[in-house]
């Protein structure tokens, strides 16, 4: 499987070999306020598995929920949000807007559905979690 993605201006290109290990949507508060409001819709993929083709994206480090750090990849020339690299994790969050397509990608659980705003209602054909999701849940 190849897939390519990269930032609304053209300046970060990136592309990926490697099926994703699953798909969710964020409703925490964090990713509300990267997307402007919504849940952040990602992917899954090993850390590793995403080769940039063009540019080099800038890094703004967070202390995520669990108490780690997570880094999170940006254009600093659009801000357009790419992905996500939590410390201790095997994988990497690829935002499912930032791959040029993303038909296939629907979210396969939702989490922190806790904080969704009431204006945002979450579909219940996925499976949904308050918070985060128990490790049994969870893509391997």
């Amino acid at each position: 499987m190849h897939r390519e993605g990269g930032c609304a201006c053209g300046a970060i290109r990136f592309e990926t070999r490697t099926e994703p290990m699953g798909t969710g949507a964020c409703h925490c508060r964090d990713c509300q306020k990267f997307t402007g409001g919504g849940p952040n819709y990602v992917a899954l993929l090993p850390k590793g598995s995403v080769t940039l083709t063009r540019g080099e994206p800038s890094l703004a480090r967070a202390r995520a929920d669990s108490g780690t750090m997570t880094s999170r990849a940006f254009c600093a020339d659009c801000g357009t949000h790419l992905w996500g690299m939590p410390e201790h994790a095997p994988f990497m969050t690829v935002k499912v807007g930032a791959f040029d397509s993303s038909n296939d990608l629907g979210p396969q659980m939702h989490i922190y559905t806790a904080s969704a705003p009431a204006w945002h209602p979450v579909p219940g054909e996925a499976p949904c979690f308050a918070g985060m999701p128990p490790m049994d849940a969870r893509a391997d």
